[in-house]
């Protein structure tokens, strides 16, 4: 198994000096100076509302989709009910069926 030294990117290692500088800063009186690195900034506003804006339009889109396709049938439905009621009863080879009620009752 072969050894890989950890990648640049900052987390894997602690940031460090080689411990005979260190040593001899120390016996010198030099100051030791420790850099950190700032936090990640925080996320913007806009890291939120574009997906939730995409999601929302989305949303929007298929409820509007399936209002129309209810309004279709709804319209599909009402024009075979009028088809019906004009068109009388329907014979087929002595059947006759009745599409919709009479008016009397």
């Amino acid at each position: 198994m072969t050894h890989h030294p950890p990648g640049p990117e900052p987390g894997t290692i602690a940031p460090h000096i080689p411990a005979d500088i260190y040593r001899q800063a120390e016996r010198e009186g030099r100051p030791i100076i420790v850099v950190l690195q700032a936090a990640p900034a925080a996320r913007t506003a806009h890291t939120y509302l574009v997906p939730l804006g995409l999601g929302l339009a989305t949303a929007i889109g298929v409820a509007g989709t399936v209002a129309a396709l209810l309004a279709l049938f709804e319209f599909a439905i009402h024009t075979a009910t009028l088809i019906g009621g004009a068109a009388g009863p329907i014979g087929i080879g002595g059947l006759t069926f009745k599409l919709t009620r009479p008016k009397g009752q």
